[in-house]
């Protein structure tokens, strides 16, 4: 839809017509010579059809300008946009055990950290309308994306993470601090942290249960998800079946803190064994964290006052061009006559 924001601005229109007549006209500073013939030229030069163009001219120029005063602009359709209050952080164990390949892909054996990234990165695309932002911990914890509408950079920066990175210890309760920091930073209605790991604390300098009354004080509910096979065949000597053993890769998981951390903080813990589970738990706190589903419209505004302000300059400057161009045009007749 095409308007203008300020259409008062044309009562301006008659200004120029109105200083004509009301203004008295510049008197010579120098004496005139008087020729009986001054009147008969006067007509003439008034009649004369570049003068009435450069008249003409002059009219569209202010024309244009007062209507780029008046501020042209056109709105497009309105565009729907999700509103949501939620803050919503990711934490994610990287330490060395997120190698351990109990997990199955495809049908193919994957390590912890493919399956997580595999499952977190759809979670990630669901969220529209949410902040969300990525903590990775191992001996450390660090922020790898601030909270952001930027779905894909958050999912981007997920699958870059590698193991090692942040050490190789499990820093559960420096995590969960970092991310109540990150999140009270922020005014929200609903803080929410989701956090992943496969091990028990075992690094850091927050105790998990301090960190956890740290988030129930700053209203910051957790998620916690423990991930991790129950059974899996070690292969004997040389890879083959000779000596192999069955052993349980999650004995180190710590389930009762991580369930402790959830009761405390309002959230639930949950218990993934394989990929189809872990996919399961994120579709939960899908229905328990749902995305708001209120729309903010709006209209894209595009400002268009730069159209007549540039055509004005334009014909200002071919009007100023216009005695120049007389001149020679006058000069080459004369020395066509002559």
């Amino acid at each position: 839809m095409f308007e203008f924001a300020l259409p008062w601005v044309f009562a301006l229109l008659p200004l120029p017509l109105l200083a004509r007549l009301s203004l008295p006209r510049a008197r010579p500073l120098t004496s005139a010579l008087k020729v009986p013939f001054y009147a008969e030229l006067s007509q003439r030069g008034e009649s004369n059809p570049v003068n009435r163009f450069n008249l003409l001219l002059l009219w569209l120029i202010w024309l244009l300008l007062v209507a780029a005063a008046a501020r042209p602009q056109w709105y497009g359709q309105p565009i729907s946009q999700a509103s949501s209050a939620r803050d919503l952080l990711l934490a994610v164990d990287i330490s060395g055990s997120m190698e351990t390949p109990d997990m199955l892909l495809n049908g193919r054996p994957a390590m912890r950290i493919q399956a997580v990234k595999d499952v977190v990165g759809d979670f990630v695309e669901r969220r529209k309308g949410d902040r969300l932002g990525l903590v990775l911990f191992g001996t450390r914890a660090y922020l790898q994306a601030p909270l952001t509408y930027d779905r894909n950079t958050v999912d981007t920066l997920l699958w870059e993470a590698q193991i090692g990175f942040a050490g190789q210890g499990t820093a559960i309760g420096d995590a969960i601090g970092l991310a109540v920091k990150r999140l009270t930073q922020r005014p929200a209605q609903q803080r929410v942290l989701i956090l992943l790991t496969d091990g028990a604390n075992t690094a850091g300098e927050i105790a998990p249960l301090k960190a956890a009354e740290l988030a129930q004080q700053a209203g910051v509910t957790v998620y916690t998800i423990g991930i991790g096979a129950e059974e899996m065949v070690q292969p004997g000597l040389l890879g083959s079946r000779f000596g192999a053993r069955r052993i349980n890769p999650s004995r180190d998981l710590d389930s009762d803190t991580l369930q402790a951390i959830a009761e405390r903080t309002g959230g639930r813990f949950f218990r993934a064994y394989n990929p189809q589970e872990l996919a399961q738990i994120y579709a939960e706190l899908d229905r328990l964290e749902p995305v708001e589903q209120e729309a903010a419209s709006y209209r894209p505004l595009k400002s268009l006052y730069t159209w007549p302000l540039g055509t004005a300059l334009s014909l200002a400057l071919i009007w100023a061009l216009i005695p120049a161009f007389s001149r020679s045009t006058g000069q080459r007749i004369s020395r066509e006559i002559s």
